[in-house]
């Protein structure tokens, strides 16, 4: 039964290792951003968050150039920052060669990246669902020989811009062919940022009837500003942990028409310390690290706790971080 899995994994929380905070905002971020972003800028991006508690940080991409030219340079980002004991440094991989070029990196983890929906999947990596897991299939058995870890992104867990609703069994579907190629993780992607906690209540409750909670990771944007609701949804009443967010709030995605960027890090910190959770990410901390490319982008950042400290609203933001 869900209600059986929701409970063993609120049962087994460490409140010493709760949340553990997955920033995508070097990856997911800056790839949807018009300005192309210096090797030093975004050396000195990784470095700032690696120093903010966060526990894993996707440094980038190995794409082709041509398909994101902002994260063109990622092999060179990967050999100049300075890697912090006890944090992940993963990058996205979306075939072969690009697995070549992560291996070289020295990369912790790979993601790789496919949909619960058909025309989504076609539009992004040009293949089905299908096709998508013959491609993964020897990376993760190269990663694998490695010890290298591997993520698998799910994106429309919810909605798809082509195709509307997600029934909730499509992604249980991929899931499950992911989790066969020996995926160690699964990131759910609600893509559009359309989705309430009712919409991510039926997704979790269909797929934590198979899949442990502890293997989950949740993947919300914030177009309408119900991202924080998702998150807390999901950690209070089904006993995820694991959180993809972006520093500032910046990224979007580019095959989603109308979506915004990924939930704020520093928002999703503080709703769930507020909400009693057991948080190491330093707020303070992430902003700063992106109030830096406010001035290269050109634009200010969307998260709410940005604005509030930047106007200097609140005054008691602190945090626990190890030293």
């Amino acid at each position: 039964m869900a209600e059986r899995a929701m409970t063993e994994s609120k049962d087994n929380r460490s409140p010493l290792t709760d949340i553990r905070i997955v920033e995508v905002g070097p990856r997911d971020g800056l790839q949807h951003e018009s300005t192309v972003l210096s090797i030093e800028d975004k050396v000195a991006f990784v470095n700032d968050l690696s120093r903010s508690g966060v526990a894993e940080i996707e440094v980038g991409s190995f794409v082709s150039p041509r398909a994101v030219p902002q994260l063109a340079d990622t092999d060179q980002v990967f050999a100049k920052i300075d890697r912090r004991l006890g944090v992940l440094y993963s990058a996205l991989v979306p075939n072969e060669r690009g697995w070549e070029r992560a291996e070289a990196s020295q990369v912790d983890k790979i993601a790789l990246f496919t949909a619960a929906s058909d025309t989504f999947t076609q539009r992004n990596i040009n293949c089905t669902i299908g096709e998508s897991m013959q491609r993964f299939r020897p990376i993760v058995s190269a990663a694998k020989r490695r010890g290298v870890m591997v993520r698998g992104y799910i994106s429309t867990v919810t909605h798809c811009p082509f195709e509307g609703p997600v029934p909730p069994f499509q992604v249980l579907d991929v899931a499950k062919r992911l989790l066969d190629l020996g995926i160690d993780e699964l990131s759910l992607g609600e893509t559009m940022g359309v989705a309430a906690p009712t919409h991510i209540k039926r997704l979790l409750d269909e797929l934590l009837r198979h899949i442990p909670a502890a293997m989950l990771s949740l993947h919300v944007h914030d177009t309408y500003g119900l991202g924080i609701a998702n998150v807390l949804t999901a950690w209070a009443e089904y006993g995820l942990r694991t959180f993809d967010t972006s520093a500032g709030g910046l990224g979007g995605c580019p095959f989603a028409p109308g979506a915004a960027g990924n939930v704020a890090t520093e928002d999703v910190a503080y709703a769930l310390r507020t909400a009693g959770a057991a948080v190491t990410v330093d707020e303070r901390a992430v902003v700063a690290a992106a109030l830096k490319l406010e001035p290269v982008m050109g634009h200010s950042l969307v998260s709410r706790l940005s604005r509030v400290l930047r106007e200097g609203l609140l005054s008691d933001v602190r945090c626990e971080v190890a030293p």
